[in-house]
């Protein structure tokens, strides 16, 4: 494994691991605080039990997400030095916001897990709102730090150096509003599925359980409105990509050969070294229009780009299309879910919907990984596109081997106290369980 390699490797570990805490510190305050606001509408003592208990987890999930994009913050200098020292003068403001945010969520957290008893109702419960919106915000303040990676602006080259620097311009860039968006809802829709998932699992045991049959109310409360608007953000970043970044799109839709009003691939396996898709299934002009809305559209196929500038074509694709599939699956659930609960006028509970929540409950984590595959690895050779490749970026310090397994054993160690902390801090044994 050569260093670039195992550099490359460490942060996609690295990444691959923070991003689901991060999803977590966006959405989780918010289904702690609707669980209190409907206790302090109905006095309903489930919801304040049920508002606690995930209150208990959002802090637990809230340190390991600040352990390990400390982490994070500490490989770019280290692994990457040229890529900080190029865009670190540009970027620098989101970072410093995501910071600012960062704070304002740990002392909102602080008064709310601390507050019960001590400020108002109305207080605490706009201390919840609180922790949501800013973990919201320092989300996105870290997203269109990356769309700048895919959509660079607000600065000049001159002679090498880069000069008029416009951070906000740099922050607002073209791919921001896409990025940002479509990672919210998805931390939402992953984390909402995933509590439900949880949940149903417990009632297809307990299926008297109100406190159960409470937190799936919420948590699907949640995902239906994230599962529906989910897919127009999506069809709103694919839009993003086709306009900036034609390599990538190329490599999503594993298209070869430049194409006016292309069709979307389903499926299929790239061969890179034969430059065909086999066994895919493609929709005559559907990308075409999707993209354009309507059946003209030119796409620049992989063929018509520099051989040392096309991304891992059979990586991007296949992330791309389990994004797609994990996504699909979860909208067409959602659907089903809200069609019951407007016929029925409650919450539905058979015993196979439960089982499907149950099964669908990683999709939305899944999709996130995927979606993040599909968004680096889909822009190389370029860590800033167009301007500075990743191997460029590097560090010139050797040995990084050794550096990626003790990254690996701390995040194998911070997983296992994760899964510790939740099970007894925040999930009851059994009997337990009775009183609910």
């Amino acid at each position: 494994m050569t260093d670039l390699v195992a550099a490359r490797t460490q942060m996609a570990m690295s990444l691959g691991f923070h991003i689901l805490f991060a999803a977590a510190g966006i959405a989780m305050p918010l289904l702690m605080a609707l669980a209190e606001s409907v206790w302090l509408r109905t006095r309903d003592p489930v919801y304040l039990e049920l508002a606690k208990r995930w209150a208990k987890g959002t802090a637990i999930l809230f340190a390991v997400g600040a352990v390990s994009g400390t982490v994070l913050s500490f490989e770019l200098g280290l692994l990457w030095p040229e890529f900080m020292r190029f865009a670190g003068p540009i970027i620098g403001m989101p970072f410093s916001l995501e910071g600012a945010a960062f704070f304002l969520e740990a002392i909102f957290l602080g008064v709310y897990l601390y507050g019960w008893d001590r400020v108002r109702p109305a207080v605490h419960l706009a201390a919840g709102f609180g922790v949501a919106a800013s973990g919201a915000l320092s989300g996105m303040f870290v997203v269109t730090a990356n769309a700048w990676m895919n959509a660079p602006t607000g600065f000049t080259v001159v002679d090498g150096r880069i000069v008029d620097v416009d951070p906000w311009a740099a922050m607002f860039n073209d791919a921001a509003f896409a990025e940002a968006l479509h990672m919210t809802l998805a931390a939402y829709l992953a984390v909402a599925f995933a509590v439900a998932g949880v949940h149903a699992s417990v009632l297809l045991k307990s299926p008297d359980s109100v406190f159960h049959r409470a937190a799936l109310k919420v948590a699907l409360a949640l995902g239906l409105v994230a599962a529906v608007l989910q897919p127009i953000s999506g069809h709103h970043s694919a839009v993003s990509v086709a306009e900036r970044q034609p390599a990538k799109l190329a490599a999503m839709e594993a298209l070869w050969e430049t194409t006016t009003g292309p069709g979307l691939m389903i499926g299929g396996w790239p061969d890179e070294e034969a430059e065909e898709t086999r066994y895919g299934v493609e929709v005559p002009y559907l990308l075409s229009i999707l993209i354009d809305g309507s059946t003209t559209y030119e796409v620049v196929g992989l063929e018509d780009i520099p051989v040392d500038e096309r991304p891992p074509v059979a990586v991007v694709h296949v992330a791309y299309q389990i994004m797609v599939a994990c996504g699909t699956a979860l909208a067409g659930l959602a659907l089903l879910v809200a069609f019951l609960w407007v016929k029925r006028r409650a919450v539905p509970t058979d015993p196979w919907l439960l089982r499907s929540l149950v099964l669908a409950s990683p999709l939305g984590f899944i999709a996130i990984e995927a979606g993040w595959t599909v968004t680096e690895v889909g822009r190389q050779p370029w860590v800033v596109y167009g301007h500075l490749k990743t191997a460029d970026a590097l560090t010139e310090v050797t040995g990084l081997q050794a550096s990626l397994a003790i990254y690996t054993l701390v995040f194998v160690l911070l997983a296992v106290v994760v899964v510790a902390l939740l099970r007894r801090q925040v999930f009851l044994s059994p009997d337990a369980w009775k009183r609910w």
